[in-house]
């Protein structure tokens, strides 16, 4: 039975013992096919690990029950003075790890300049940071393209370390009123699943003191 116009086709590599009607056997005895199979499954252990192994702390935060205080940074903006995560304390911040040269950004930016607008009056403040090689001019003139109205800083390596190494772009962490962290988002999804988080941020109580949040 043929498959059907634009479905995954199921018939796999032609090799020796698929090629005709009975099995035939190799000098070794073992199929190129299982060798193939094999080669794969212990090459996506090693990827799988080596991300794992970069992508600790904050990457694996909890998605419910206990949640960490985000680190703290100090990151030039496109504006000149330097932006620290703190300055923010008391709002719910929507911080975005992008780049220039990102496709998915592209896409959701405007998805946040109308959040912007709809939820900075209840207290949220978006904060984009760029990870990429472009000059500060090229950046700003993007931003500027993009129509982005909230601060766009200058990212670093280093912050991104802290963030469990930002292996994909866009990433995307939502820190409530607290300084804790309450979701984080990898790659692209749907305005309306940001839109759900943004919410979860600022449903959150602002510390009642620098101690509290160390405890």
């Amino acid at each position: 039975m043929g498959t059907s116009p634009g479905s995954p086709s199921s018939v796999p590599p032609q090799t020796p013992e698929t090629s005709s009607g009975s099995p035939q056997k190799t000098g070794t005895g073992r199929s190129p096919l299982a060798l193939v199979v094999v080669a794969f499954v212990v090459a996506l252990m090693l990827y799988f690990g080596y991300h794992q192994a970069r992508r600790g702390g904050v990457a694996s935060i909890p998605r419910a029950g206990q949640s960490l205080i985000a680190p703290d940074f100090s990151l030039e903006s496109l504006d000149g003075p330097a932006m620290h995560l703190s300055d923010f304390r008391g709002k719910a911040v929507l911080l975005n790890f992008w780049a220039t040269w990102c496709g998915p950004c592209k896409i959701e930016m405007p998805w946040f300049v109308d959040l912007q607008k709809q939820y900075g009056p209840q207290g949220l403040q978006i904060v984009g940071v760029a990870m990429d090689d472009a000059s500060k001019e090229d950046i700003a003139k993007f931003a500027k393209d993009m129509g982005v109205n909230y601060p766009i800083l200058i990212g670093k390596e280093a912050v991104g370390d802290q963030y469990g190494g930002v292996p994909a772009l866009p990433e995307t962490f939502l820190i409530g009123r607290d300084g804790k962290i309450v979701d984080k988002i990898i790659g692209l999804r749907g305005k309306g699943e940001i839109e759900d988080s943004i919410k979860k941020a600022l449903d959150t109580r602002p510390a009642s003191s620098q101690a509290s949040l160390a405890q």
